[in-house]
């Protein structure tokens, strides 16, 4: 009979990375939970396999994300100006069940709404998620009797999507599913999962990764395409997967993720733009008529100003950044020493967006986190990261406690929340650069240094480059010195028996 120590974790799957032996403070960490798993422990023979560890945890972490909205169940979102601040327990979900027509049964972009705000103001595939939540709430009793349940049909549904989320990640790097911890016990995760439906967009965009990887070119543009009509941001990633493609040669793959992409989007969005044009195009007004807003650099400067600039202004200069990134990231794929990963680059393309635009409203953290596990599994990293973004989410809210308090001025003052706003994107600026130093010194990227090429690249995973040049054309052998062992880039060699536990 072959030993413990030997035998894989499966015949069919290949046996995957252990985080323990590779990442210190993944090593530390789990002492919390009995240490690092022996040289002699049984794996792979039983139910609690990596990916339904994964997904419990995720499912564990947001429903501690419901808890912490506890305070505002019964008060803080319809009582008193300022507690759902003071308490960091908004969420915009109650909210605007009665103010974007839910409770009266108005439909989404075809019945115009009273007040501010003339038709709904999010893109069609999330306001059908919003209106099937509308279909599971009572309507009976008060109006706030409505909202806590519209609210809770909402963060059940939320909690599939989180679901999805994890067991995507922890699918996509088939050696590497533990990785997918870092999204399921990511603080700033569950904080903000239930503030509003971006969670929708990322179980989709995070499918959508999934099945690239898996070689599923017309599946991923349809996901991608969906993922694209329930939010704006899915739709960069179809940019530096077009200079991957360039660089390998996969034209007919890159023009079927497009193809699935625009069909998949037109489904959804042409009944109704076609039926109830102006509702549909509100998303699209707003977003551009939209001023400065919270945690944008834009608003340090702004409220540092005695000549703000102008909404036009603002929505030129973050058109021509986010452009001049994808510029810049194009060159950088074509000039790398080694094909950047797919994940790498669609982590940078969003966050330059984030980076760059008018608004950051604590959610949007949500886009970042699955394509920060792909693209940097590095829990010291992911945890600076995270610290940032939580100090950022608790930022805002004192913020807003301070602005609605009147004179009694609890909370952050401006210039503390210009502190957390930086917190925000230093911490983000900070993983962007790792990750430009990973693609720049493959060597160091330790999805690499486990002997994948591309993991997350589906037919790019070990393909040969066609188009490259400057230092692309002739690379070293390593990027940079480096005291690990030397890596055949995509070649996986075998494990000495004594380094196959965790």
């Amino acid at each position: 009979m072959p030993s413990a120590e030997t035998t894989p974790a499966s015949v069919h799957e290949p046996e995957p990375v252990r985080p323990t032996k590779e990442d210190p403070v993944a090593a530390a960490g789990s002492e919390l939970i009995g240490g690092p798993i022996g040289r002699r422990a049984l794996l792979g023979t039983s139910w609690w396999t990596p990916v339904r560890v994964v997904a419990l945890v995720a499912i564990g972490m947001f429903a501690l994300g419901l808890v912490q909205k506890a305070p505002c169940y019964n008060s803080g979102w319809f009582f008193g100006a300022s507690s759902q601040y003071t308490q960091a327990c908004y969420s915009d979900i109650p909210h605007l069940y009665q103010g974007r027509g839910f409770a009266d049964g108005l439909v989404p972009y075809f019945d115009k709404l009273q007040g501010d705000m003339d038709y709904l103001e999010y893109p069609v595939l999330t306001g059908v998620f919003m209106e099937v939540a509308a279909w599971l709430t009572p309507r009976s009793g008060s109006i706030q009797h409505q909202e806590q349940w519209y609210w809770f049909a909402n963060a059940g549904l939320l909690m599939v999507c989180a679901a999805v989320i994890a067991v995507c990640v922890a699918r996509t790097h088939r050696r590497r599913p533990w990785d997918a911890l870092l999204a399921a016990l990511a603080p700033a995760f569950a904080l903000t999962a239930t503030i509003n439906w971006d969670l929708l967009a990322v179980a989709l965009t995070a499918a959508a990764m999934l099945m690239w990887s898996r070689g599923r070119s017309l599946a991923f543009g349809v996901l991608l395409g969906l993922a694209t009509a329930a939010k704006l941001y899915p739709v960069f990633l179809l940019g530096p997967l077009f200079v991957l493609c360039w660089r390998a040669g996969k034209w007919r793959e890159f023009f079927q993720a497009v193809a699935g992409a625009v069909v998949a989007w037109l489904v959804v969005n042409l009944p109704v733009m076609l039926f109830a044009f102006q509702g549909w195009s509100k998303f699209y007004t707003f977003s551009h008529d939209r001023g400065i807003d919270f945690g944008s650099f834009w608003l340090i400067w702004a409220q540092n100003s005695t000549s703000p600039p102008t909404t036009d202004f603002v929505n030129t200069v973050a058109t021509a950044l986010v452009v001049l990134s994808f510029l810049g990231i194009a060159v950088l794929t074509l000039t790398a020493p080694r094909r950047p990963r797919f994940a790498q680059l669609a982590f940078l393309i969003v966050a330059a967006f984030i980076l760059t635009n008018k608004v950051y409203s604590p959610q949007y953290v949500l886009w970042l986190v699955p394509l920060a596990v792909l693209a940097r599994p590095k829990w010291r990293d992911f945890l600076i990261w995270q610290a940032c973004e939580v100090a950022y989410f608790l930022g805002i809210w004192m913020y807003l406690a301070y602005t609605t308090s009147g004179d009694a001025h609890k909370g952050l003052p401006t210039h503390g929340y210009h502190w957390a706003i930086a917190m925000h994107l230093l911490g983000t600026l900070y993983l962007c650069v790792v990750v430009v130093r990973d693609i720049l010194m493959p060597e160091r990227d330790v999805v690499r240094r486990s002997g994948d090429d591309d993991p997350s690249g589906g037919v790019l995973d070990g393909a040969e480059d066609v188009f490259v040049f400057g230092a692309a054309a002739h690379p070293p052998r390593h990027a940079a010195q480096f005291d690990g062992p030397p890596v055949e880039w995509g070649r996986q060699g075998p494990t000495p028996p004594e380094d196959r536990s965790l």
